[in-house]
């Protein structure tokens, strides 16, 4: 049988069906939630546009002073810096591998071949609202691109004459923890590079780093690990923050509950006059019918609510497949999708803003898990404020676990609230946390 190419069968299509336009062929759906709460659900676009209509440059502030060292996340819940990774410290091996359960290099292994590298481990604070992601891109401005960057003048003689001769510039291969996306802030990020160089004091590699970028990029500490130790593979645990603004110039909050006006615009400014939307969720909601209508919907949601929502994942081992996006295919079956989450909890707070001296109440999120799959942390917030406001049970995140098709769940939160609080090499330990 012939088969037309894609678009030899569009052009037919158009020729024998002329009155038909292509917005007309168009067909969006939504899922059939079947429970009692699915007519006071928020749908794709309601909840995309009360997420985006939210005074997030106020959190962005706060994470640029933050990575300057003006504040600390810690701070916010009057809780000390944690002790794994002291500001601006730079430690011996021995000394940190006894910190973080990092293996000591074995004096007695023949110091030949790879394991006569030297690996560095260096733990970053960086601002997401500066960067467009982790991940090196082409004529993109990533923290993985400046960071190697910056690490170039510390490869050894071999590497830097092979990219000489591929014409290639000066840079070294930095290890991550886990990428963050564009936007995502981190307190504390964990990667690493390793050199045949002996000459290489740390010193020198954490003074390269923080001229790179002041004020956007930061050097936690920085010391020489085993070369058995990987950021990715060696972690435990990875911690994460989401500040979510609660008051705005756009609702109030009354009596712990966030009330919602149904006239904001998503397109809202930010103070350098750029738009906040994230367009790569925008094929989640594109519905010329799918119109923010409040109508008999409920237009407030309880903090508590959050909490006891997201309470119910501690302790489990479950498949994210449903708040996970952008995945690939071998990884949205099986093992890949199970993470377990070791704390999760929802509580409100205020953050200090720099610039009028004042606060601004927000809900903190916190989540630890062994692992995250790609924007889960984000949807899972999301989606819980939507489940909050619908009035769903408080095991609600638990059942979309069993859902049919990723649009059963909220689309992801900006990624502006989002920061990588640390990444944890020993067993977990509540103490890490920073909500109790």
């Amino acid at each position: 049988m012939l088969r037309y190419p894609t678009t030899v069968r569009t052009l037919r299509n158009l020729m024998e069906y002329p009155s038909q336009t292509a917005a007309q062929q168009k067909v969006h759906f939504h899922y059939n939630h079947t429970d009692s709460c699915k007519f006071s659900r928020w749908t794709s676009r309601e909840c995309y546009e009360f997420m985006y209509a939210r005074p997030w440059h106020k959190v962005v502030d706060f994470y640029a002073d933050m990575v300057k060292g003006h504040t600390s996340l810690s701070g916010l819940f009057g809780k000390e810096t944690p002790a794994d990774h002291e500001d601006a410290e730079i430690r011996e091996d021995h000394e940190k591998s006894e910190l973080v359960n990092i293996p000591v290099k074995d004096k007695s292994r023949d110091k030949s071949g790879r394991w006569a590298r030297a690996n560095f481990m260096i733990v970053l604070s960086y601002h997401g609202g500066s960067f467009d992601g982790w991940q090196k891109q082409p004529d993109l401005n990533t923290v993985q691109g400046l960071v190697e960057r910056s690490l170039g003048e510390f490869v050894d003689e071999k590497k830097a004459q092979l990219l000489k001769d591929k014409n290639l510039p000066l840079e070294a291969c930095a290890l991550v923890a886990g990428r963050t996306d564009k936007g995502v802030s981190a307190s504390q990020q964990v990667c690493s590079f390793y050199t045949w160089r002996k000459d290489v004091k740390i010193e020198d590699v954490k003074a390269a780093l923080d001229k790179a970028a002041p004020g956007k990029i930061r050097v936690v500490s920085l010391t020489k690990v085993s070369r058995e130790f990987h950021p990715n593979f060696s972690a435990k645990w990875r911690h994460y923050l989401y500040i979510f603004p609660i008051d705005d110039v756009l609702g109030e909050k009354q009596g712990g509950q966030i009330w919602i006006d149904g006239s904001t615009d998503v397109h809202q400014q930010n103070e350098c006059g750029k738009s906040d939307v994230d367009k790569s969720n925008v094929n989640e909601i594109n519905d010329e019918n799918d119109e923010l209508v409040h109508g008999n919907k409920p237009t407030k949601f309880e903090v508590g609510k959050v909490n006891r929502l997201l309470g119910q994942l501690e302790g489990k081992l479950l498949s994210y497949k449903m708040f996970a996006r952008d995945t690939k295919a071998s990884r949205n079956i099986g093992p890949p999708t199970e993470c377990f989450v070791f704390h999760a909890r929802a509580i409100e707070t205020s953050i200090p803003c720099a610039k009028d001296g004042s606060h601004m109440k927000t809900m903190c999120i916190e989540l630890v898990a062994n692992r995250f799959l790609r924007k889960m942390v984000r949807v899972l917030v999301a989606t819980a404020i939507r489940e909050a406001a619908a009035g769903a049970d408080d095991d609600a995140l638990l059942k979309l676990m069993d859902a049919t098709c990723r649009r059963a769940t909220a689309p992801p939160a900006p990624p502006d609230g989002l920061c990588l609080v640390d990444v944890g090499y020993t067993d977990y330990d509540i103490r890490h946390c920073l909500i109790p």
